[in-house]
């Protein structure tokens, strides 16, 4: 039986949730899965009930709450093996890029929301999100190059690559250039974890207002794979 009860948000939307359930899934971190979609353009209120925040996702381990994404990577981190690299250079270098992508990427964030289950013509990026976008190319080139892939701290899937798995989403879904990074991107899509995540993604049929009018403006919808 599961000793954690991960809390997390839909497949298609939430890339706050994709994060932690993916670390978990890949490293074979057991956990029961409890799904709490957005069912309105807030859900603070309803979400307080189980998160200190208002906000997913959550993790629960016994009469502990950790939240925040970071918060329980940080928390497993000490109880898990795996979540780091063991290399010191390259634990340094994931450790850096986890926190810089908690705390930045504002333009990828709002101009190309994660919607796993849909393709847009290609967005032309303005000044903001080119300079993002720049900055995730050289992250992941220095990563790649470095540590020898195919992950970005070395050969072993770790929250560096749980962290900026829901970019893969969004280069995807809206046909962004992240030149030499597009290597990485293509890896992780092929990621038995990510397919499960996407296959779930697909199979939904929630739709939230907030966050398709987001896609909307973001870019013209030319496909739609997610289940009617």
């Amino acid at each position: 039986m599961a000793d954690y009860t991960l809390i997390t948000a839909n497949r298609n939307y939430s890339s706050w949730s994709l994060r932690p359930w993916l670390l978990m899934t890949a490293l074979g971190i057991p956990f029961e899965n409890r799904i709490e979609p957005f069912a309105a353009m807030s859900n603070y209120d309803a979400f307080r009930a189980f998160s200190p925040t208002g906000q997913v996702p959550v993790l629960i381990d016994g009469d502990r709450t950790i939240w925040d994404s970071l918060g329980i990577v940080l928390y497993l981190a000490e109880r898990h093996d795996g979540i780091w690299p063991a290399d010191e250079a390259a634990r340094a270098f994931a450790m850096s890029g986890v926190a810089e992508m908690h705390g930045g990427f504002g333009a990828l964030r709002n101009q190309a929301p994660m919607n796993v289950g849909v393709r847009t013509e290609p967005v032309v990026p303005d000044a903001a999100l080119a300079k993002d976008l720049q900055r995730i190319e050289e992250l992941f080139t220095q990563g790649l190059a470095q540590f020898g892939g195919p992950f970005l701290a070395g050969p072993a899937f770790t929250a560096l690559d749980a962290f900026f798995a829901p970019v893969a989403y969004r280069v995807r879904t809206f046909g962004l250039d992240i030149g030499k990074g597009q290597a990485w991107v293509d890896h992780m899509l092929a990621l038995p974890a990510m397919q499960q995540w996407e296959a779930e993604a697909l199979a939904e049929t929630w739709r939230e207002p907030g966050h398709e009018q987001e896609l909307g403006v973001a870019g013209q919808v030319t496909r739609d794979f997610r289940a009617s």
